[in-house]
């Protein structure tokens, strides 16, 4: 068995790496205009595993507050359907034949706070991929300590080093999620 190795970058880039996907879900949610990015998160039920929905359809913009979905194969159309429906944006698709249009909603007040709750719960999500790579690098820093291979000191100048990059993400993920709740919330 590999001896496990502490690599504070690694555990940084794995942290980015939360955050990358963070900066992602938060530039779908689009404050009233439409976007192909809105559908990025969505995942079908397809051919007995879970699909991006830009892998079953194509996606376009024919209209700025309408979003066109053609779905590929004419058995995919309810199931795409039922994945934008449980999708928590607020959208419900009209079906024509493979063709699944979507209007975009005018931001009211309630669907503004609708979707700075989805910000929220992106944000926690994030927020909590952070907090395990933190206890993966400390898994590894107790093993580490454990078989001799560090010491005590050396274990916890780590483990403070570790704990700080975590303390810089999660300040990070913060700032975006602000940042998009003012932008969702200002007309």
């Amino acid at each position: 068995m590999a001896t496990p190795v502490h690599d504070l970058n690694e555990i940084k880039r794995r942290m980015q790496q939360s955050i990358q996907l963070l900066k992602q879900e938060l530039g779908g949610l689009r404050t009233g205009r439409a976007s192909a990015s809105l559908l990025e998160p969505i995942h079908v039920e397809a051919y007995g595993t879970h699909m991006p929905l830009n892998q079953v359809a194509t996606i376009s913009i024919p209209e700025p507050r309408m979003i066109s979905v053609q779905v590929w194969d004419r058995s995919m159309v309810h199931a795409v359907e039922k994945a934008i429906a449980a999708s928590n944006l607020g959208l419900t698709p009209s079906t024509e034949g493979q063709v699944l249009r979507l209007r975009i909603p005018e931001l009211n007040e309630e669907r503004r706070k609708e979707l700075v709750k989805v910000a929220h719960k992106y944000a926690e999500a994030a927020r909590v991929a952070v907090r395990h790579v933190r206890r993966d690098g400390l898994d590894v820093l107790k093993k580490l300590e454990k078989d001799h291979k560090i010491s005590e000191d050396d274990g916890k100048r780590s483990a403070e080093q570790v704990q700080k990059a975590t303390d810089e993400a999660i300040a990070e993920v913060d700032r975006m999620l602000a940042t998009k709740e003012r932008e969702i919330l200002t007309v």
